[in-house]
């Protein structure tokens, strides 16, 4: 298995352990993906460290208003690693939180989206609303028509299960979190049952969003098998089998 979204550097026990532990429970590799500045350094740096991890580099859109010339040329300088880097992102808009306005959101998403052109590497989104809207999901599929054409699409935690369709027929991958697990995420795992095998992907966002078997404990990559045991279950066909399709699945977009 694989976990297509993970913050190692946010999990709590020291990273050779939950690195080591989730190769124990059969996750094979772990893409870390990057934040802001510093966060993007640690990910490499992990990269580096361990054969089983990959990084991305990116500016999340709550870190938007930090998002200037200097950190658009860091990016592009370490996105040409492409031994260790191999997404763009997170990125995209939060309109949850809106840490940063919506102009230098959209300027910091855009430029990023430009950066994943250049060097051929996917993108890892982003998107947030508050609870019963809609507007960050829209934006981002509006802005990605626009301009993200030849950009391969990764919509991370996945949530939006009324734009399924519309990401299939973009040919967007959809990863699901660990809420696909939670008793209440039925429109979400029917959204998981809808996709094409080949743009199918499971993630942790360790630490964050645990599924249900450890829900209100720190995530860690290990989890994402619980995650996957469930996915496979909506999609009606074995463990192994969705294992097989996820890890083909990561290793076009990802190269490793």
């Amino acid at each position: 298995m694989i976990d297509s979204h993970t913050h190692l550097f946010f999990c709590e026990r020291p990273e050779a352990e939950v690195v080591a532990s989730a190769v124990e429970a059969g996750v094979k590799r772990m893409l870390n993906v990057g934040l802001d500045r510093p966060s993007n350094l640690h990910a490499i740096a992990s990269a580096e460290c361990y054969e089983s991890v990959f990084a991305t580099v990116g500016c999340h859109p709550t870190e938007a208003s930090g998002f200037d010339d200097a950190l658009a040329e860091e990016i592009t300088r370490q996105a040409a690693d492409r031994e260790k880097v191999r997404a763009i992102g997170e990125t995209g808009i939060d309109y949850y939180r809106e840490t940063a306005n919506r102009a230098e959101q959209r300027r910091a998403f855009e430029a990023q989206i430009d950066i994943a052109r250049h060097h051929g590497l996917p993108i890892v989104i982003h998107a947030r609303d508050p609870e019963g809207e809609t507007g960050a999901v829209d934006d981002v599929f509006e802005i990605l028509d626009a301009r993200g054409d030849g950009v391969s699409v990764i919509l991370h935690c996945f949530l939006a299960p009324w734009r399924v369709q519309d990401a299939i027929d973009r040919g967007w991958y959809c990863s699901f979190s660990g809420i696909v697990t939670f008793p209440s995420a039925g429109e979400l795992r029917e959204a998981a049952a809808k996709l094409p095998d080949e743009l199918v992907l499971v993630e942790t966002d360790a630490p964050y969003l645990a599924p249900q078997p450890v829900r209100g404990k720190p995530n860690e990559p290990m989890h994402v098998v619980s995650t996957a045991e469930v996915v496979a279950e909506v999609r009606g066909v074995s463990y192994g089998e969705l294992e097989q399709t996820v890890e083909a699945n990561a290793r076009t977009l990802f190269g490793w």
